[in-house]
């Protein structure tokens, strides 16, 4: 394939993006130990200005690495602990009744909820009815909310970071398929190994000193995400990503697999994040273009949320993961080497 030649000042930029990255991490590390697959997952969302959903058992750090995250990016942090009497308000903010000093004259003003914030954390997301979990789609989707018929814009950038507990299920309210389809990647945090967790009871149990620097602005986050639009997609890379999804759906042609365990498969927005975070991958491997090692590097996080099992699937107990890799598999990657 044909090298196309990238500009100077994108150059520039992409070697700028590569120095963030790296400077990020290296902050990020001083509170966090291990989890290099969650860690590169949420910095391949920030650059392509996707949200996350970051799911793991209690105690792995999921709110720790956001509100660091955010520190690193010296971006405005807010986090909402979603709990069954949450309202949509509470949310996106409301109109209250105001009194003029010098007219004596009441009049609505709005007052921000904690939505207007660069990085939201929305903490155990599934514990609040979905009447309040879907305040957050306009937001997640448009950049702004809307009260009272007023539309607001969110400050940019703007990212949803959303947690998720998978073994406590009393008490929870999965989330509808509109708002998971949202989600540019569905993040999973596992426990770490041996040396890694010796490392985290040692360092939490002592006397912590550390100092957390701003690595990057949200200017420059801002100019990066679009550098990582910019990014030459070959057309094979594109019907590799496409053929993925097509196969995650049942019907006429499907895999076994697919028509015994899938309920519905992935959608189109599954294609076009696969391909703005192989775009975003790319870069932060120090490469200009998206190879289809990219689109399978981020087939899990992409296509995990979005493949829904069936009845046959959860009784044989096989998991998306497991459905992922067969698709993984059963698709073959195109000759033409990029």
């Amino acid at each position: 394939m044909a090298t196309i030649p990238v500009p100077h000042d994108d150059v520039a930029l992409a070697e700028r993006l590569a120095d963030a990255q790296r400077s990020i991490v290296a902050e990020l590390r001083k509170l966090i130990v291990g989890q290099d697959a969650v860690i590169e997952q949420s910095l391949i969302a920030l650059f392509a200005g996707g949200h996350s959903l970051i799911v793991g058992v209690p105690g792995l750090a999921k709110t720790l690495l956001v509100h660091t995250l955010a520190q690193a990016l010296d971006l405005k942090f807010q986090r909402i602990q979603f709990t069954p009497d949450l309202m949509p308000t509470d949310i996106t903010g409301t109109d209250i009744i105001q009194e003029d000093p010098a007219t004596g004259q009441r009049k609505l003003a709005f007052t921000p909820g904690p939505v207007f914030a660069n990085i939201l954390l929305a903490d155990e997301i599934n514990r609040t009815p979905p009447k309040t979990q879907a305040a957050l789609l306009e937001a997640m989707q448009e950049h702004r909310v809307t009260v009272q018929g007023r539309t607001y814009q969110l400050p940019e950038p703007f990212f949803v970071f959303a947690t998720q507990n998978p073994i406590e299920l009393e008490g929870t309210y999965p989330l509808p398929e509109a708002q998971l389809d949202r989600f540019m990647f569905e993040i999973v945090m596992d426990y770490l190994n041996e040396d890694d967790e010796i490392s985290v009871v040692q360092t939490t149990t002592a006397i912590q000193r550390y100092r957390l620097e701003a690595a990057i602005s949200g200017e420059e986050l801002m100019a990066f995400q679009r550098l990582v639009r910019q990014v030459p997609l070959a057309d094979p890379v594109a019907r590799y990503a496409v053929n993925l999804v097509r196969a995650s759906r049942p019907g006429d042609g499907a895999a076994p697999a697919i028509r015994e365990w899938v309920a519905y498969g992935a959608s189109v927005r599954a294609a076009q994040y696969l391909v703005l975070g192989g775009k975003a991958r790319a870069l932060m491997h120090g490469r200009y273009h998206v190879s289809f090692e990219d689109i399978r590097a981020l087939a899990q996080p992409v296509l995990r949320h979005r493949i829904l099992t069936n009845f046959h699937a959860q009784s044989e107990r096989v998991s998306t993961s497991d459905i992922i890799e067969k698709l993984l598999a059963a698709v073959p990657v195109p000759k033409s080497r990029l």
